[in-house]
């Protein structure tokens, strides 16, 4: 037998620790070179760790949400003979029993934690083809008991998706996490306890030490969207085809890019220890993003080099690698003011949490037709709320009603987000 050690590699920028956030490999099962092992994470980007062999699976270190030290034993695999065999072939049972058998871990760091009998012959049972899926589809298909190497593929590489989970479902019978009961409520009995692991607990993690360190105010002002809205279909109607479709959100980011310089303030981080404000001249704004593993943050960088559709298109293309876990930690670091909606999913105010350590964050609500008071007279208009939260040590409250009726003031007149 010769066994391979995989240690916790040095993912760069000085980091010591890293968190275990997924095994994408189970004890006993045959891996082949470049399949991936674990899902590691670091700050909020997740990184893929690969087998550098061929081999069988002997034993996995640490287990999900384990922070491990950088260095520290990750897997052991070894390189028999065997190993240049089909991946799908079934791992020896007597090599699994001996593993599972393997005594527990006495401290996190590096230790080997073998697997139980009990998961030691599933892996038997579902020796493996290498399944490749999202850190939420994986805990999801747990949570249904699905293998899924059972599970048809229609993602991009063989990518399991919720579809995918949801089509299987569908086919199978097996039963969803909701249960009828014959139209009548009945009392749960069941509670289960989910700790917070991988991008959840990083996002825990974050808001807390945002809330801990800055004393948030929110400032709430409507603004008439009417002739906002109407612009934004005529440019559309005009270059749709030709430049791309602009939603709200790129008009947005050009007004806050205009009102930013009047308030620079607002376009700043501050640095606790020092007790230090720096203002920002380019605008990095932070986009939240909503993905399956929770909430990101991508950066579109220098916003007021770019016109609205090139804002549009970086808006997509961070977006679409957000949600598909491929952001790179330099796509998720450096904002210098950020933006959150809520508006596609109702709403009318809300107290948005800044993006630590900035000092402000510009909240976007739904739009709501309705009738309003024009000049004496009631007419139809597209009302909509900005709810935006300040750090009170460093913005003052005059300050920051000044930066949203300036926001404001470019919505009512998109006009002059074309005038410098």
């Amino acid at each position: 037998m010769s066994v391979h050690v995989i240690k916790m590699p040095d993912i760069g920028e000085g980091i010591a620790e890293v968190e275990l956030v997924a095994w994408r490999v189970a004890l006993g099962e045959r891996v082949i070179e470049d399949q991936v092992l674990a899902d590691v994470m670091t700050d909020k980007a997740t990184v893929e760790i690969p087998s550098p062999v061929h081999g069988t699976v002997l034993a996995l270190g640490g287990v999900p949400g384990q922070v491990m030290a950088v260095g520290g034993e990750l897997i052991r695999i070894d390189m028999d003979d065997s190993a240049g065999e089909s991946v799908s072939a079934a791992p020896p049972v007597a090599a699994i029993a001996e593993a599972a058998s393997a005594p527990p871990p006495t401290s996190p760091g590096g230790q080997i934690k073998a697997m139980s009998d009990a998961a030691a012959l599933h892996a038997v049972k579902h020796a493996n083809v290498p399944v490749t899926a999202s850190p939420a589809v994986r805990r999801r298909a747990r949570q249904l008991g699905i293998g899924l190497q059972d599970v048809p593929a229609s993602g991009i590489d063989g990518h399991v998706t919720h579809e995918d989970l949801d089509a299987y479902v569908t086919h199978s019978g097996v039963p969803s996490t909701s249960h009828s009961s014959g139209g009548r409520y009945v009392e749960g009995q069941n509670e289960e306890s989910l700790p917070l692991i991988g991008l959840r607990r990083k996002i825990a993690e974050k808001m807390q030490e945002s809330k801990r360190h800055i004393p948030h105010f929110t400032y709430v002002e409507e603004c008439d969207v009417t002739q906002f809205e109407t612009l934004r279909a005529q440019l559309n109607a005009k270059w749709g085809a030709t430049r791309g479709h602009l939603t709200m959100l790129p008009l947005l980011v050009r007004a806050i890019v205009l009102a930013l310089r009047d308030y620079p303030h607002c376009n700043a981080r501050f640095d606790d220890e020092k007790g230090v404000m720096t203002r920002y001249g380019a605008a990095h704004i932070g986009i939240a993003t909503q993905t399956d593993a929770g909430l990101m943050v991508p950066v579109l960088r220098h916003a007021e080099a770019r016109d609205p559709w090139s804002c549009a298109a970086e808006i997509a293309r961070l977006a679409a690698a957000a949600r598909a876990g491929q952001a790179v930690r330099a796509e998720l670091s450096g904002s210098t003011i950020t933006i959150t909606s809520l508006g596609a999913l109702g709403g009318l105010v809300s107290t948005p949490v800044i993006n630590y350590p900035e000092v402000a964050i510009v909240g976007v609500n739904r739009i709501i037709e309705r009738p309003v008071i024009r000049d004496g007279a009631v007419v139809a208009r597209k009302m909509m709320n900005l709810s935006s939260s300040f750090d009170h040590r460093v913005i003052d409250g005059q300050y920051a009603a000044g930066f949203v009726q300036a926001l404001r003031g470019y919505m009512e007149a998109p006009a002059l987000l074309f005038v410098e």
